[in-house]
């Protein structure tokens, strides 16, 4: 064979080692794009890394080791345990012991081989990662939501788009057929002209009641576990004393680290919402939202909500923390229903959801499908295609769930520019971007 043909991989190789951060600095150095060699051949192999190997991590690994034509050669996390036993799973898979260990994810990123990598951090981490391995040339795929903050979702969506590389956000509920299906008859009008979408987000599950049960419990100060580095787990966030439940699981339900059920699983829903209506590059411009929540100890995120936001034009997406957890699209000759998870549909009248079978030739709206998200994300880093979750999209989604948090935290409506990413109340812009601790920024 000829030595003259190029691939993504090869052009990676040959690339300048200036191209990635400087490893060992505790900053985030800004970097040249390396640019993309053209088209992935269709059935070339993407070598990935994972970033965050706790429990959504090491699922998405696991998933993506099962799709073919990937290899996962290196694992990532300030947990050695973690990382450890996620390591043991690549090996155990490809049967060897290649499989390379990394605390600082800068260290992985500088490895030229790998294609692209998994952020499945804690959500006060995804915006540094994402950025720097945006900057390494790494296609990106991140868990949602896509970043902690309005302001940290925007620099997320300016890296990957300097530096042309790909990005697939974890909301994958937008990948099932039904769900497209169901919004595909929303953008069509067959449910008439839209009124009202309505998005239920309860919190009644087994690990909301833990957390409500413990909320306003004093967690004694811990020793930090000596395969645990914990002060690199706080990264940009205020140096506090250690508690187990600070951390692995519960972080979610810490506004420094997460934010809640409106981010968890708000992010799957407000994202199908924002798909239905045909918003992904935009959103509301008005947001009202009250809620409850603990002044005291760890857990300090909001409960028993509801919200309404406004988009240009009067439609009204109207949410509350009671279920059955998913999106009701309601139209002037009827409504749908998408169940989340798993996007069973319901839908008056029932002749809207026809048989498998069978389909609507009049669909002028068409929205793709995908076997599954992660194989919509491998499929766009092979063609150079957008995936189904941009940047773009991911951070919309998320930008609605912390405007509803920020909505509660200050007791009032206000108004928002989905343009400009901006309100006219200074205390809104103000919560935008949480400060960093040193050394870390954007």
């Amino acid at each position: 064979m000829s030595g003259t043909k190029t691939t993504r991989r090869s052009f990676l190789k040959h690339a300048t080692s200036a191209s990635v951060g400087v490893v060992g600095l505790p900053y985030l150095v800004q970097s040249s794009a390396l640019g993309k060699a053209g088209a992935t051949a269709a059935n070339s192999r993407i070598v990935m890394g994972t970033i965050g190997t706790g429990g959504m991590g090491r699922a998405n690994m696991r998933s993506f080791m099962d799709l073919p034509g990937v290899q996962m050669v290196a694992v990532c996390d300030v947990d050695r345990k973690h990382m450890e036993e996620a390591c043991n799973e690549v090996n155990k898979k490809y049967k060897n012991k290649d499989c390379k260990t990394f605390k600082d994810f800068r260290e992985l990123l500088a490895v030229k081989d790998i294609d692209a990598v998994i952020v499945g951090t804690p959500d006060h981490w995804h915006a540094l990662i994402s950025i720097a391995a945006a900057n390494a040339g790494k296609d990106i795929y991140c868990e949602k939501p896509l970043a902690n903050s309005v302001a940290e979702g925007r620099a997320i969506c300016e890296a990957v788009r300097k530096n042309n590389v790909v990005l697939q956000c974890g909301s994958h509920e937008r990948s099932g057929s039904n769900a497209r299906f169901a919004c595909e008859l929303v953008r069509n009008g067959k449910i008439g002209e839209l009124k009202t979408v309505r998005v239920n987000l309860p919190c009644d599950e087994r690990h909301h009641k833990e957390v409500r049960e413990m909320a306003q419990k004093e967690f004694p100060e811990m020793p930090v576990p000596e395969h645990f580095d914990y002060d690199f787990w706080l990264g940009h966030t205020p140096k506090v004393y250690y508690t187990e439940k600070r951390c692995h699981f519960y972080w979610r339900f810490n506004l420094n680290y997460g934010g809640g059920e409106m981010t968890d699983r708000g992010a799957h829903v407000i994202d199908l919402a924002q798909l239905g209506i045909g918003a992904d590059d935009t959103g509301p411009v008005e947001f009202t939202a009250k809620g409850t929540r603990y002044e005291k100890g760890l857990f300090n995120v909001f409960w028993d909500y509801t919200f309404e936001n406004v988009y240009a034009g009067g439609l009204k997406m109207v949410g509350t923390s009671s279920g059955p957890r998913g999106v009701r699209f309601e139209g002037s000759e009827g409504w749908v229903f998408i169940h989340v998870h798993g996007a069973k549909l319901e839908a008056e009248p029932g002749s809207l959801i026809v048989a498998p079978d069978t389909s609507w030739g009049d669909m002028e709206v068409c929205l793709g499908r995908t076997t599954n998200h992660r194989q919509n994300f491998l499929d766009a880093v092979r063609t150079r295609r957008e995936p189904f979750a941009t940047a773009e999209i991911g951070h919309r989604t998320a930008t609605i769930c912390h405007l509803n948090n920020i909505a509660m935290m200050l007791g009032r409506p206000f108004k928002w520019d989905p343009n400009t990413e901006k309100s006219s109340d200074e205390e809104v812009n103000k919560l935008l971007c949480p400060p960093m601790r040193p050394p870390w920024h954007l």
